[in-house]
């Protein structure tokens, strides 16, 4: 993975979200953030990211539906 790989980070916890980014920045990455399974999907469709950090638990849907939804969306993630 280069340092421009695009990464999005997917968590309900501002905090989590905050703290996921900085460090992923301090190694020279970028990164997006996302709240819920519809703003990730709504993301996805928009940018594309190689990499996906998701919580197992959203407001909206469970990780584990988000992640097969992001596979149908963007297969190459």
């Amino acid at each position: 993975m280069n340092k421009t790989t695009g990464i999005l980070a997917v968590n309900d916890d501002e905090n989590m979200l905050t703290t996921f980014s900085i460090a992923i920045r301090r190694e020279g990455y970028t990164v997006d953030t996302a709240k819920t399974g519809k703003e990730t999907i709504e993301k996805s469709d928009t940018s594309f990211y190689n990499v996906a950090l998701i919580d197992i638990r959203l407001p909206d849907m469970e990780g584990t539906e988000l992640l097969a939804k992001m596979k149908e969306i963007t297969p190459r993630m």
